[in-house]
């Protein structure tokens, strides 16, 4: 066992005594050690209700003849970071969180390891730092938040910060404002549409790195604790059979995660993150793979943002095992390759059903003959760019206006708050990526108060930061190169004409090389905006958004 290098022999005695300290006995010391990496906390709906759930992961692992020993890792809210200094962290913290599961592992040589998360930038760190260590391992998260109610009308937390732009209009009242707040997130949960923390959970059961069933279960459901359960069993089997993680994690899956993702429609970040995972395991995912699959693959799913549904609606109607089903019916993913469960895609998805097709579309009837996303190019994004294509009003899949040109998230908001955009306009944000924001903020505020004050199917926007999985609209992001590395998206200029063609997957600023060279040879590095701490360092560290903003590999 890879514990022993802590527990056998005379020379270990030292270390058997410390583990005697944390009350373990020699019966506990001589089993398969299962290291639980839990993120949870007290700062994040998602994730205060982790230890009920890592109890249910313990019991398993015991049950299996292991013997578990957990341990705690960070973990952000985007929503409560969003809009302020917090969320320049939030992108940043996926690397801390890779970080510390790697450290966790390698300083405690576990026999496998069982990561407990669900929000936002914590599941892809927790899968970038398995991968990094390439032991026995498998993903189960926390589950969605159940859906809002107000007025007998479902909602959730995309419904506030919408609220907050009617509010500014006057279009609701304050006791209607009041009622969302009160009532959008009615518990414990990641929040309760194709967010990007439910996107990237629906996600890791595609890529075969967690259980059947890990991205929709509800939060609150004992059949939750159940998959807790299973997962402390199932870790046993991956170590007793050498299981590892790049067994899984192959080129072949993650082309099936792409494939579903594009099924779902789900968040804009997850372009961010599995090729972030993906390098993890040595592989290479380039935007144009995302083109290539989403041009075969056909749009399933129109979950919140992008409908009325919400996570709760789809685990009713299958889930994932339903979706990845449908999509086999044209031979669409490689349903051969290994999964945590031990058995394959084929095996898991058998006997999955279809059992809402108002909610999973038959594969014959979808609502898009291709996918949720789409990589724009252009002259403004010549290393690309992403929307959320499903979410996306059918007139506005092609528009062309005026740039209305900020160089910071808060300056558009208070522009577009004061009713100072108009219809038909471009809003352009720069200065927000990786290095420039740093840390790429999520940009909620500013589209969901374009959708509040109703110019969502008439204004488009556009950032070399990035979007919440909860924006809607014709909101593209993650331009690269980004304004602080000289990218084209530096040299906009108010007024200048904007070209989006999201079919055709076409990004352009409608001005000349000669002009636009012009206005480079006059254009100024900016200073970095942060000067110390871990901002600085990762402003230093990090790549583009092309490339899933990982750190540099020197």
């Amino acid at each position: 066992m890879r514990s022993d290098q802590m527990k056998k022999g005379i020379e270990r005695a030292p270390h058997r005594s410390l583990l005697k300290a944390l009350s373990y006995t020699d019966e506990e010391i001589n089993l398969p050690i299962i290291g639980i990496a839990n993120s949870y906390n007290e700062v994040i709906p998602g994730h205060n209700h982790l230890r009920m759930l890592v109890e249910g992961v313990k019991a398993g692992i015991r049950l299996a003849g292991g013997t578990p020993m957990e341990f705690n890792t960070i973990g952000i809210c985007d929503g409560i970071a969003m809009g302020h200094k917090g969320m320049k962290y939030s992108l940043g913290s996926r690397e801390l969180i890779a970080d510390s599961v790697e450290i966790m592992g390698g300083a405690y040589p576990f026999d496998g390891m069982v990561m407990v998360c669900n929000c936002d930038k914590i599941v892809p760190g927790m899968m970038m730092g398995m991968l990094r260590l390439n032991i026995p391992a498998l993903l189960i998260s926390g589950g969605p938040m159940l859906t809002g109610c107000s007025a007998k009308k479902n909602i959730d937390l995309i419904s506030v910060f919408e609220g907050v732009g009617k509010r500014s209009a006057g279009k609701i009242s304050e006791k209607e404002f009041k009622e969302l707040e009160d009532n959008a997130c009615p518990g414990s949960g990641s929040c309760s549409g194709m967010f990007t923390a439910n996107s990237m959970n629906c996600i890791s059961e595609a890529l075969g790195l967690a259980l059947p069933g890990n991205g929709t279960i509800p939060a609150v459901s004992a059949k939750r604790i159940r998959l807790a359960k299973m997962a402390g069993m199932k870790i046993m089997e991956l170590v007793a059979k050498d299981i590892k993680p790049r067994d899984i994690a192959t080129e072949k899956a993650f082309k099936n995660a792409m494939t579903v993702e594009m099924a779902l429609g789900s968040s804009t970040n997850t372009v961010l993150h599995l090729p972030a995972i993906a390098d993890e395991a040595g592989i290479r995912l380039d935007l144009d793979q995302f083109n290539k699959i989403s041009v075969k693959t056909p749009n399933l799913c129109k979950i919140s943002p992008a409908g009325e549904k919400h996570m709760e609606d789809l685990d009713k109607a299958g889930g994932i095992p339903a979706v990845m089903a449908e999509l086999n019916k044209k031979k669409l993913l490689d349903v051969n390759i290994l999964t945590v469960t031990g058995r394959t895609v084929k095996e898991n998805i058998k006997d999955a059903e279809n059992l809402d097709p108002e909610v999973i579309r038959h594969i014959e009837t979808p609502y898009s003959e291709d996918g949720g996303l789409a990589i724009l190019f252009g002259t403004l994004a010549p290393e690309g760019s992403v929307v959320k294509k499903s979410a996306v009003d059918p007139k506005m899949l092609k528009h062309q206006g005026p740039a209305r040109v900020f160089d910071s998230e808060e300056n558009a908001l208070a522009a577009i708050l004061g009713n100072k955009i108009r219809k038909g306009d471009v809003v352009v944000i720069r200065y927000e990526g990786p290095k420039g924001g740093p840390g790429m903020r999520e940009m909620l505020g500013p589209t969901s108060a374009i959708a509040g004050v109703g110019l969502d199917k008439d204004v488009a926007l556009i950032t070399d930061g990035r979007f919440s999985g909860g924006t809607r609209g014709a909101a593209i992001g993650h331009v690269s190169p980004e304004a602080q590395e000289g990218g084209n998206i530096a040299l906009i200029q108010e007024g200048d004409i904007v070209k989006i063609d999201i079919p055709g997957k076409k990004l352009d600023i409608m001005v000349d090389h000669k002009e636009l060279e012009k206005r480079r040879s006059k254009w100024v590095r900016p200073e970095l905006k942060v000067k110390e701490g871990y901002l600085y360092r990762y402003a230093k560290m990090v790549t583009s958004a092309s490339t899933g903003a990982i750190f540099k590999k020197d």
